[in-house]
């Protein structure tokens, strides 16, 4: 699936991949972000954080007709405040998206997959 812009000079059609590279990481630039999980950790093999290669493994992007839904699965740091935490997410997401692509999101799900000590 992609999303398809249309302006003055023609169409822009971003891939699903792309838009979850980018919500990876504007996530990982978040305070009391550890990093970003893969949705299906049991299948995928993946207890661990993911790298910066995989951020889109971490991120499902749902279009349905002209809306657009995220759904991200992160890690979190011992000791914040969860919900403060996912807050901040939500913001830098929807701001990053519209600045960098132009691109209204109706929802930001998160998803907390795990709690990490962090050095």
């Amino acid at each position: 699936m992609s999303i398809e812009l249309k302006n003055d000079y023609g169409t822009i059609d971003i891939t699903n991949d792309v838009i979850a590279q980018v919500v990876g990481e504007a996530t990982i630039e978040c305070y009391g972000i550890v990093g970003m999980a893969s949705r299906h950790q049991i299948r995928d093999g993946l207890t661990d954080i993911l790298g910066k290669d995989n951020y889109a493994k971490g991120v499902i992007v749902r279009n349905i007709g002209e809306e657009t839904h995220i759904d991200m699965y992160v890690i979190v740091g011992y000791g914040t405040k969860i919900s403060e935490v996912a807050n901040q997410v939500q913001s830098k997401v929807m701001y990053t998206l519209k600045k960098t692509l132009s691109l209204t999101v109706d929802s930001v799900n998160i998803f907390v997959q795990g709690v990490r000590v962090t050095n």
